[in-house]
């Protein structure tokens, strides 16, 4: 706690230079009447109060309706083949290298072990469109995600690829590892699509607690910068120097190789041949062994890592970076784990692009490293595959997963890119199983085109029957009727627990934003609003009404995942009857404060029903600026929401007096309506002649990284101002824009100190 410097925020009237927090006091408090619900403990600062009080009360306008309640979250799906479906995602590209559009059921030719049969569903699916998932869904005969698609209006076709980089740093040679970081930061800074989501990963873990999947790229430069190579032990200090391939060659029975070694002993200890044969395999088992465990652990990793995407919806990227592995049969189970993730990908809907990051080479030579003196040649006739048996794993995992090895190239960027696009489509095939289903078995997957067989084939190459789901802890639903006593600091523990889970939990539909903002005379004030959907919460009889209760739990973690200030509460939900709470608004509020030094944090919290089990999680990450270093600065965007007076049927004479605005906590916005937002600027330098700032703000929103809506850049009034914390909002008609996934970008320019500094919020629009 004391190395993170966290302290939980007091009330603080200083500094409140926009209206009066008490608006914003009595707003929430009508809407709790209005709603039904009573919230037993809610944490306010008035400082933070006056600050949303002036997001929304811009132009006069009063506070009106709550959060509207969001959209539930859909059900995970996934591709599994443990239903009654089974189901592989195929790709064919002609002769050029291009994906083939207008494919038919009847174009395929599927077997399984040889054996055909008949696709039961077929059908084309854009990889990251929210569209997936039915298609997916639909495909096992589950019409319940395709319900919720459908009943949901416009659904945007922009929800992004997952894309995994897996960086193998116990085989990575400190060139290769220098090479891949700055590959990694080029293609997160340019390529990143703005709707994807990335995760770095290794098998050493060394990236520590930046290692989630996340679109914040400030976390994932972060995680990249921690990685660092990883020499495993297949070598030895004996001399001559034996690598880990000619280990592997000894242990074969390579005559030259083995020979080589072989005289080395008997020149330097004058044992008989058969000794000296002896020790030569018993050092290169040594050596094999050390490998074999480097090894093992990479692909551990890497299992696990498929394994737990199939949590997710759609299809899955991971882009496998090496500088390659040996396959050893006889000392080591690599053959069966590379099974084993070739079946977890199909179950989890993963894709493998191997990388071999050494590019193109011409030989495997490390002058770095000691070599031993061969002037008979022996050991260059005995090497010369170890390139390609380097990368028989790596092949391996691509190919038989769907995907494509990335070899013999220095364009790396331009091979994921390529990767990238051509794993944007896919034809999706599913076909019942043998009913004699043996959980032991491996299926073999073979799908050939009937009419064209000089087009390109990819698909995973097979699965293991029944393939287990992947674990997932759940609280088990309780069913009392009455209200049950149940230790608070107990529930809250749970939460605790789950925090350590990978992913967040959905049980009980939560969502959350964390801002900050600079407080005079106390620093960086973290903010943390959480609204969760009572509408899953079991109310019990309590007197002449009914009660919920809901547990809160939230910790503070720096960059290395070290915890800091954790808040917990317990929150009572109160309705007259069934009928009321019927009637009522579900969404109840809570909010947490806190002062930060600068720095990267995630703030992970959760909401709980002790009475059913059902959680809520959500993960936020949030980089605090340093202001000490005089540079400008911005804080993050306050957003909201107000109807136009379209929507309410008003003149246009309405806008003076404009219906209530309320404030979107997860960037949710209704299309036609009016965007309402507010920032702060620090450290404006002020000009040598009126001793003013002088800053212009512009404000775009935009998609893929193209504007949609680009307002002129205007001058921030200075007029009453604090100069040291100068706020700017207004309101940005969303008319006309059509429902998608969108970035408002504010960018400021400070003309005195010619700097400028820009800050971005997610949204979408509905």
């Amino acid at each position: 706690m004391d190395s993170l410097n966290l302290i939980k925020a007091k009330a603080s009237t200083r500094g409140a230079c926009l209206s009066p927090a008490s608006l914003l006091t009595s707003a929430i408090g009508c809407w709790c009447d209005r709603s039904g619900l009573l919230c037993t403990r809610l944490r306010r600062t008035k400082y933070l109060l006056a600050v949303f009080a002036g997001l929304l009360c811009v132009n006069g306008v009063a506070l009106g309706q709550a959060v509207p309640k969001p959209t539930p979250p859909e059900p995970e799906d996934i591709v599994r083949v443990y239903s009654e479906l089974v189901q592989t995602d195929v790709m064919v590209f002609d002769k050029q290298g291009r994906f083939v559009n207008g494919l038919k059921r009847e174009d395929f030719d599927l077997r399984i072990d040889g054996k055909a049969r008949p696709v039961e569903f077929f059908e084309r699916i854009a990889a990251g469109t929210a569209n997936e998932d039915a298609q997916l869904s639909a495909a096992r005969g589950s019409a319940t995600s395709s319900q919720n698609v459908a009943g949901n209006g416009v659904v945007p076709l922009d929800r992004g690829r997952t894309i995994f980089f897996f960086v193998d740093d116990l085989h990575l040679k400190a060139a290769s590892m220098l090479r891949l970081r700055k590959l990694l930061q080029k293609y997160i800074v340019e390529n990143l699509g703005q709707n994807d989501i990335a995760a770095v990963a290794s098998p050493t873990g060394s990236i520590g607690f930046l290692q989630q999947l996340t679109d914040n790229k400030t976390v994932l430069r972060a995680a990249v910068e921690r990685l660092s190579p990883r020499i495993g032990g297949a070598s030895d200090i004996q001399r001559p120097p034996m690598s880990e391939y000619q280990a592997l060659l000894v242990d074969r029975q390579e005559k030259d190789v083995s020979d080589y070694f072989v005289d080395a002993v008997i020149a330097e200890t004058q044992v008989p041949r058969a000794a000296a044969e002896e020790m030569v395999k018993s050092r290169a088992r040594q050596i094999l062994r050390f490998g074999a465990t480097d090894t093992t652990n990479c692909l551990a990793a890497l299992e696990g890592l498929v394994r737990s995407a199939g949590q997710l919806p759609g299809r899955k990227l991971i882009f496998f970076f090496s500088d390659g592995f040996f396959i050893d049969d006889q000392n080591s189970d690599s053959m069966v784990r590379l099974r084993k993730i070739t079946s977890a990908a199909a179950a989890s809907g993963v894709v493998i692009y191997s990388v071999d990051v050494r590019g193109l080479v011409a030989s495997l030579e490390d002058p770095s490293s000691p070599a031993p003196f061969d002037p008979t040649g022996r050991l260059s006739r005995g090497g010369g595959g170890e390139l390609i048996a380097s990368q028989d794993g790596m092949n391996s995992l691509a190919r038989d997963t769907g995907g494509r090895a990335i070899f013999n190239t220095n364009a790396l960027d331009v091979g994921i890119n390529n990767a990238i696009k051509e794993t944007s489509v896919y034809y999706l095939l599913a076909w019942r199983p043998d009913p004699e289903t043996n959980g032991d078995k491996f299926r073999k997957i073979s799908v050939n085109l009937v009419n064209h067989p000089g087009w390109t084939v990819r698909v995973r190459q097979g699965y293991f029957d029944r393939e287990a789901p992947p674990l997932r802890r759940k609280d088990k639903a309780k069913t009392e009727t009455v209200a049950p006593k149940i230790d608070p600091e107990v529930s809250t523990n749970v939460l605790r627990d789950t925090f350590r889970e990978q992913f967040p939990s959905r049980d009980l539909p939560v969502i959350s934003n964390v801002g900050y903002l600079d407080v005079p005379e106390k620093g960086m004030m973290l903010n943390l609003a959480m609204q969760v959907d009572t509408s899953e919460v079991q109310f019990v009889p309590e007197g002449t009404g009914l009660k919920g209760l809901i547990d809160i739990r939230g910790t503070v973690y720096n960059d290395h995942g070290k915890a800091g200030a954790t808040f917990t509460d317990r929150l009572t939900i109160t309705s007259a009857s069934a009928e009321d709470r019927q009637k009522a608004r579900k969404e109840l509020l809570y909010s947490y404060q806190v002062f930060l030094p600068a720095g990267l944090y995630q703030v992970r919290a959760g909401a709980r029903d002790p009475v059913s089990g059902k959680m809520g999680t959500s993960y936020n990450w949030v980089v605090i600026p340093s202001l000490e270093s005089k540079q400008l600065a911005m804080s993050s965007i306050l957003l909201g929401e107000r109807q136009s007076p379209k929507q309410t049927g008003e003149g246009e004479a309405a806008n003076q007096a404009a219906p209530g605005a309320y404030m979107s906590l997860d960037g949710t916005l209704h299309r036609d309506s009016v965007l309402r937002f507010i920032v702060y600027i620090y450290n404006a330098q002020r000009s040598a002649a009126d001793a003013q700032p002088d800053v212009g703000v512009q404000v775009q929103i935009l998609r893929d990284q193209e504007p949609v809506i680009t307002t002129p850049t205007k001058k921030i009034s200075t007029a009453g101002a604090d100069f040291d914390r100068l706020p700017y909002g207004g309101d940005l008609s969303l008319s006309g824009v059509a429902p998608g996934h969108y970035i408002m970008q504010v960018s400021v320019v400070d003309r005195v100190a010619k700097t400028s500094a820009s800050q971005r919020v997610k949204i979408e629009i509905k």
